[in-house]
């Protein structure tokens, strides 16, 4: 089949040669003129995943694949497009459509009779339906469900391993009708493979769940249900920390039942997915209490972290603390919604001078994110927070930390201190004693 996937990302693009490498002739359609270039000159635009940069050189070498800025024209040639143009939420919380409806516009000008279009984004239920599927009608000309088809089939990847993820879980579709289901079912068998995995109620594969609300829904279920987990797992280590116990031995306790999956908890939750989608959760249900609590939990840690800090080094007003890690998770080089920002902003509330340092971001990357970028030559940091767990922080050396005191490990993830450095870390029972209430909330530390 010729297809075209909008957007070349993340998962965009390792979803392009995954086609490609599947025997379809792919187009991949992105704003970017830079990334563009790059891929067809054989290189990602950016680091980290697995097996892509060799994948990629072979599908642009044997003429599978190829990049263009021309999304109508890319479009206009193909019989399944693919769509993974990120949606994100504004300053209010709300869906931001803004990329989407420009993506899905370009898509409705090359739009021809009889192609599928698939929207892979995570995206609120009724989206694809109500919003999208119309606006590709109104400006083609063309009838959803006679002239093209549209489902839903939320991508299930996570970065740095995404081709190993597209064989592992089930392909999820729901088509606006079943001719688009049926289309959809029939492009996704073609296009992927699937690990062989006895424990899943039916065969790996392409699952149609009926609906493209149902797929829109169990995007949004899964990952809400992470962020709700998370949630009551920093609370557990908050209560834990009150009374002097070990949280980590606590769950690990509890998940040798076969009920219990509780998180580990941390320091912060990041990145395009966890932050984001329970809050399209909410835009649907905005009565779920559950998911809100879990939300505004988990955005409270950071302040949390900070509050172990000073409680470790006292009084931070005037003083240099280091974090560790501006990525929002260790081994990718991505910021969205990192916990570097709650971070920042809590200990300029409390008059200290955050200064980030990150192996995988330059200075001049780290101050373009509005961070002040450590300078170990100059910055005498009292104390140290990590908030990313990149594997060059498994070892702290005293070079790194300068003169701090106290490291607080928000990931439980290091292994290696200076000596006389103290180690703190969430839910292991440090602030037993001390000026915490049964809630786990942190009075006066100074």
């Amino acid at each position: 089949m010729d297809v075209c996937v909008v957007a070349l990302g993340k998962i965009g693009l390792p979803l392009a040669v995954q086609f490609a490498r599947a025997g379809h002739r792919v187009t991949g359609a992105d704003i970017d003129a830079d990334s563009v270039d790059s891929i067809n000159a054989g290189v990602p635009p950016f680091p980290g995943e697995t097996n892509l940069d060799e994948y990629l050189q072979q599908v642009v070498a044997d003429g599978s694949f190829r990049a263009t800025t021309d999304t109508a024209a890319a479009v206009a040639a193909s019989s399944v497009v693919v769509l993974v143009v990120p949606l994100i939420v504004d300053a209010d919380a709300q869906p931001d459509y803004w990329a989407m409806d420009a993506a899905t516009a370009d898509v409705a000008r090359g739009l021809r009779p009889g192609t599928l279009v698939s929207y892979e984004t995570t995206i609120p239920v009724h989206t694809t339906r109500e919003r999208f599927a119309p606006a590709l009608a109104e400006a083609s000309g063309l009838t959803c469900g006679e002239d093209f088809f549209v489902c839903h089939s939320p991508e299930r990847v996570f970065s740095g391993r995404i081709f190993a993820d597209l064989r592992a879980y089930p392909k999820l579709v729901g088509g606006l009708d079943d001719e688009s289901t049926r289309r959809a079912v029939e492009f996704y068998e073609a296009a992927l493979d699937f690990d062989d995995r006895p424990e899943l109620p039916k065969a790996n594969g392409v699952w149609d769940l009926g609906s493209a609300e149902a797929a829109e829904l169990a995007k949004l279920a899964e990952t809400t249900y992470r962020d709700v987990n998370i949630g009551l797992a920093n609370q557990f280590a908050r209560f834990a920390d009150s009374i002097g116990v070990d949280v980590t031995a606590v769950i690990e306790a509890c998940n040798t039942q076969p009920y219990s999956h509780i998180h580990r908890p941390g320091v912060a939750v990041g990145g395009h997915c966890i932050p984001v989608y329970p809050r399209f959760y909410l835009f649907n249900d905005p009565a779920a209490t559950i998911v809100q609590a879990a939300r505004d939990a988990n955005l409270g840690m950071p302040g949390y972290a900070v509050d172990l800090l000073q409680a470790a080094v006292g009084d931070l007003a005037g003083s240099d603390v280091l974090v560790l890690g501006a990525a929002y998770r260790g081994g990718v080089q991505e910021t969205a919604f990192s916990g570097v920002f709650g971070l920042v902003t809590e200990l300029e509330v409390r008059g200290a001078r955050a200064v980030v340092h990150d192996p995988l971001y330059t200075d001049d990357e780290l101050r373009g994110f509005g961070l002040v970028a450590y300078a170990p030559s100059t910055d005498t940091p009292r104390g140290a927070i990590v908030q990313a767990d990149h594997d060059e922080y498994r070892s702290l050396k005293p070079a790194l930390l300068g003169g701090a005191s106290a490291v607080v490990d928000g990931r439980n993830w290091v292994k290696d201190l200076p000596p006389g450095v103290r180690r703190v870390t969430i839910g292991r029972g440090e602030r037993a004693g001390s000026d915490v209430d049964a809630a786990g909330s942190v009075g006066s530390t100074a």
